[in-house]
């Protein structure tokens, strides 16, 4: 059984308008998303801007309430559950978020950022707390010394490291990293991406991970999900997806990904149109309007997400 089931996860956001603020639609953000998380694993997912997909892992932890779906771990549905059994089941569960510098509270000590959710989970004193923060910042490579000191003082990618050192603090079995490398500089990119995969493998940690880089994804992902309009077009394993990509958005996503040699060319794939409104999404298929290979079938009918073979699975009409 696995760690995490998503099944059918949806978060509309209602749209108001007028002296009564009535409803008149929904952005449809989220639309039906399914996956599975295993213990150790990592799940990508990549999509454009506006996709839905840091949507999804703040509906997943209840950061904000998904309006439908289920969200199942070790057997239980966390959508279901009132406020303080929510709270006792939060420990387990933890986000990292993209910016290192709005995320932190300018007027807290790293102590007491790093601290806060001991304070608020555990028994432990103020002595037992201190030293865990310590042992924390050892684990992600910042200096004990530095603990009296307020975020201004680090860098971006110490900042990160603060953030990452704060979700570890409760030993969480599952992590959301909510695009945690795209605020830093490319030498700081991969210095945290080389963290995560070091602290993911000693303690056995789950990642959720949320990206629009796909070439950073291919190399901490054990399988990637592609969104597109609030929906996962494709899911499949790392290298499958990438070696044999079968939704054409997916190809789209990786001919954009630029290759450090000179020599390569690639053919670009180059989507017409814009990214339609989740406020009113195309009939049938949502990618349709920017498809090259688009049917009849693909303007009525939206295709089911079903198994290609193998575990890879896709979204199209074509395939």
């Amino acid at each position: 059984m696995a760690l995490l089931e998503v099944r059918n996860l949806k978060k509309y956001f209602p749209v108001k308008k007028g002296i009564l603020s009535r409803t008149v639609g929904d952005v449809k953000a989220v639309d039906g998303v399914s996956f599975s998380l295993e213990r150790g694993e990592t799940l990508g997912l990549v999509g454009e801007s506006g996709c839905g997909k840091t949507t999804v892992g703040r509906a997943i932890l209840r950061l904000i309430e998904p309006t439908e779906g289920e969200v199942v771990f070790n057997g239980q549905d966390l959508l279901r559950l009132d406020k303080e059994e929510m709270r006792r089941v939060r420990a387990s569960f933890q986000i990292i978020f993209q910016d290192p510098f709005s995320s932190l509270d300018p007027r807290m000590t790293v102590e007491q950022i790093i601290g806060e959710s001991i304070r608020n989970h555990t028994e432990r004193s103020r002595g037992e707390i201190r030293e865990r923060v310590a042992y924390m910042m050892n684990r992600v490579g910042l200096h004990p010394e530095q603990m009296s000191r307020y975020p201004h003082e680090f860098s971006g990618g110490q900042r990160q490291r603060i953030g990452i050192a704060r979700a570890l603090a409760l030993n969480p079995l599952v992590i959301v990293c909510d695009e945690p490398v795209s605020a830093l500089d490319v030498s700081i990119q991969a210095q945290v991406m080389n963290l995560l995969a070091q602290l993911q493998e000693e303690m056995n940690l789950s990642y959720i991970f949320i990206a629009h880089d796909l070439s950073v994804v291919e190399h901490i992902s054990d399988r990637v999900a592609v969104m597109y309009l609030g929906r996962i077009v494709e899911l499949a394993g790392d290298q499958e997806l990438y070696e044999n990509p079968l939704h054409p958005y997916t190809r789209a996503l990786l001919s954009a990904v630029p290759v450090p040699d000179p020599e390569v060319r690639k053919e670009r794939i180059i989507l017409e149109g814009d990214v339609p409104s989740p406020l009113s999404p195309p009939p049938g298929c949502g990618f349709h309007t920017r498809c090259a290979y688009r049917k009849e079938i693909c303007m009525e009918e939206r295709p089911a997400f079903r198994d290609a073979g193998s575990g890879h699975w896709v979204a199209c009409h074509m395939k």
